[in-house]
């Protein structure tokens, strides 16, 4: 549903067609990266470490290399050696070096599951047999797993290469403190000590799966003039050919990458793994190899969102005015760096307004899998904090919790956390519509309790290309470089149909490789309805102009006397008033009216918006088990404008239940051993159907000014205030407030029966 309702001035924009690619996903026919086969393919397998940490003192491959069937057999040694280079790729920042030792490790493995070896063989059976007559010795080694723990002395440091960016002076030893951010301005320390109520508590989370259901998987081939093909599902394939071409030390236009469906990615398919393995093996044998992840190597060796130790200081006076916030956290960045501590520091206290501010933020290496992007990467783990804060606040000042994120939300013109100004953002409108839905006043029954919160992720903008082009008979493909993740195939055209004017079924949107279409940034960050429509709108807009002026050089008039009227060319002036010209028949005759009608649009998107949204959790705790439900649950979100409500409701539904499942299932377990206990959807616990109401997704339609619809992105921030929501919910039930993820039975049932 919209709150409040808006009459849209649009033909397509806002309407609910059907998905173009709906019909082979429900019938099986899309093909995915586990799916795709090459002829004379190979079949690829990958030897991984069972330490957590350990130096490799030998690789011996001669007997699996000796192995009928093998073909090929890769360790570290065989990619090059590389100079330590940053690439902003993806959701982040890697450095290559990095990258290249995480998909095969050079010197030291340093964690569970990092990968050693690889083989390739006529069959998968064969493969893995090879992988068992490969002899690595090992050299164990101290290893680390908690953030605490790796700053304390005496840790294991991981690599002794690092040394804390962020930090002046530059510290004169390595450790596994990667970086740190800080922002903020004011005085704290005076601040909450004049405040009238102040809540100082410590709150902490595990590491969490992003829960795609497609493994990683791809099929290589280098062929031997030196050009190569890659085949996989991903985020993005030109960071898939960026990263792989820069681990092999190839120029990237050697690399051409055909992206495929993708099962699902949330972040987590925004960096490689597979790829320079596959195509080193390619290299070797002479074939294309597949490689594809088991789900539980998908667990062990792919980067989970970072796990936290977050400290919280909010003061207010006594009319509940903020006066001082202080956030102090550390992120698990897992074996390498790079684990949202920015985007953390960025999205934790930006959606009040607060005099006085300290926000500061680690990145921590323990030995895990290095940390990657989740939906709103960064954020959900602060905002569980600083939101489970604000209602111990509230209760403190015996104030609503609405009316005390109302009293103090941001509106445009006020202050970020790094001091710039908000642009039309609408939190506050968010709050508002929240507090006007039937959910916020309705009954609670027995055991029941409802919690709220609030959040936000700042979104993105960034670089992506466009062709759009008219066939023969007047029908338009628009051809982007942004794998559709969450339903941009049906947006692009949405928007190309509503510059052209021009029916929806007209419009064909196509995803295409990488020697086809210029570079177009990950779909990520939740920028591409933004950015990638952006670049739609502006090559569309010349689509209909060079259709304008074809058409009158084709009568024989000036461009002024034509314009364009309901999907066709109209004259207004001379002999020709009146008449109109498809653009089928501009098309079907360009041999005489001026040749192919195409135009690229490429561009970096500027005056992107930040997404707000504002959800209300209904928990319903057994006393007996501590088994929590949720009762009912209501999302309310800024959105900007809704190009295709059903996939923005979506998107919304769904980071709801992410991070409602982040709030009381999900986490990395580790033993004492330092090796995953629960490496599957068996025993990493996943909400389903059954565990979840009907989640109600609230439309509040803000307009970006910056862009032609109104566009901001809506994939992320709806992720972002369950965790809170939900432990907010909890409190009110029982009077029992959990800060420590995930709120499981066990846990609930040990806050409400203290004695045992």
């Amino acid at each position: 549903m919209n709150a409040p309702e808006t009459m849209k001035p649009f033909r397509h924009v806002g309407t609910r067609p059907v998905r173009p690619d709906g019909v082979d996903k429900v019938t099986g026919r899309a093909l995915y990266g586990p799916d795709f086969k090459a002829p004379g393919m190979l079949w690829g397998a990958i030897l991984r470490s069972p330490h957590p940490h350990a130096r490799i003192v030998s690789i011996d491959t001669k007997k699996a290399e000796a192995l009928p069937g093998v073909k090929a057999v890769a360790t570290g040694r065989d990619f090059p050696t590389l100079e330590s280079l940053v690439m902003h790729v993806g959701e982040g920042a890697s450095d290559i070096v990095d990258v290249s030792h995480n998909c095969l490790a050079f010197d030291k493995v340093l964690y569970e599951g990092h990968a050693v070896a690889a083989v390739a063989a006529v069959s998968p059976e064969i493969a893995r047999e090879a992988l068992g007559l490969i002899a690595v010795e090992y050299e164990e080694l101290p290893f680390v797993l908690g953030v605490e723990e790796a700053l304390a002395e005496g840790a294991p440091v991981l690599h002794d290469t690092v040394f804390t960016k962020g930090v002046e002076p530059r510290p004169d030893k390595p450790s596994n403190a990667a970086m740190r951010v800080e922002m903020g301005g004011g005085d704290v320390e005076a601040a909450l000590a004049s405040a009238a109520a102040t809540v100082c508590e410590r709150y902490a989370l595990e590491p969490v799966h992003q829960g795609y259901i497609e493994p990683h998987a791809c099929v290589a081939s280098w062929n031997g003039d030196g050009q190569a093909q890659i085949w996989c599902s991903s985020q993005g394939h030109f960071a898939v050919r960026a990263l792989t071409a820069s681990v092999l030390a190839i120029p990237q236009a050697d690399i051409r990458v055909m992206p495929l469906e993708i099962g699902g990615g949330f972040g987590g398919k925004t960096t490689i793994y597979l790829e320079p393995v596959a195509m080193m093996l390619s290299k070797k044998s002479g074939r294309p190899v597949r490689l594809a992840m088991t789900r539980e190597e998908v667990f062990r060796a792919s980067g989970p969102a970072p796990g936290a130790v977050i400290d919280v200081r909010l003061g207010a006076d006594a009319e509940g005015t903020l006066v001082a916030a202080e956030v102090e956290f550390l992120y698990h960045s897992g074996a390498y760096a790079g684990s949202d501590a920015g985007s953390g520091v960025a999205s934790a206290i930006g959606h009040y307004r607060i005099a006085n501010t300290r926000v500061v933020g680690t990145e921590v290496l323990c030995n895990r899998p290095a940390a990657k992007a989740y939906r709103a990467p960064g954020a959900p783990q602060v905002n569980f904090a600083v939101e489970s804060a604000m209602d111990e606040l509230a209760r403190k000042l015996g104030i609503d919790p609405l009316d005390l994120r109302l009293k103090n939300a941001a509106a445009q013109g006020d202050p970020q956390t790094s001091g710039l100004p908000w642009g039309r953002i609408g939190y506050v409108e968010c709050l508002e519509a929240a507090k006007a839905h039937p959910h916020w006043s309705a009954q609670l029954g027995p055991n029941q309790g409802r919690g709220v919160a609030g959040g936000y992720w700042g979104n993105y903008g960034g670089p992506s290309t466009v062709n759009v082009s008219v066939a023969e008979d007047g029908t338009i493909t628009v051809a982007t470089g942004s794998p559709d993740i969450g339903g941009s195939r049906a947006s692009m055209a949405i928007m190309a149909a509503e510059v052209l004017d021009v029916p929806y079924e007209q419009v064909r949107s196509v995803v295409a490789d990488t020697a086809s279409i210029g570079v177009s940034m990950v779909t990520g960050g939740s920028r591409t309805t933004f950015a990638t429509g952006m670049a739609v709108v502006q090559a569309a807009e010349e689509v209909k102009r060079l259709l304008c002026e074809r058409a009158a050089r084709m009568w024989g008039v000036e461009a002024g006397q034509v314009e364009w009227r309901s999907g066709a060319v109209v004259c207004t002036d001379g002999a020709k008033q009146g008449q109109a010209m498809t653009a089928a028949a501009i098309a079907g005759n360009s041999l005489h009216s001026g040749g192919p009608v195409a135009a690229v649009a490429a561009l970096s998107a500027k005056g992107w918006l930040p997404g707000f949204g504002v959800h209300i959790c209904d928990t319903e705790v057994d006393p007996e088990t501590g088994h929590v439900k949720i009762v009912r649950y209501t999302a309310v979100q800024d959105v900007g404008t809704a190009i295709h409500p059903d996939y923005v409701e979506g998107q919304i539904q769904g980071g709801a239940a992410q991070g409602i499942g982040w709030a009381l299932n999900e986490a990395y377990i580790y033993g004492a051993d330092g090796r995953l206990d629960n490496a599957g959807f068996l025993d990493y616990r996943m909400p389903v159907a059954s565990d979840l109401p009907m989640i109600e997704a609230v439309m509040v339609e803000v307009p970006n000014p910056a862009h032609p619809y109104g566009v901001k992105g809506v994939g992320e921030v709806p992720i972002v205030p369950p965790l809170a929501a939900v432990a907010n919910a909890i409190h009110a039930a029982t009077g029992q407030r959990l800060r420590d993820l995930p709120m499981a039975p066990d846990k609930v049932y040990a806050a409400l029966h203290p004695e045992g």
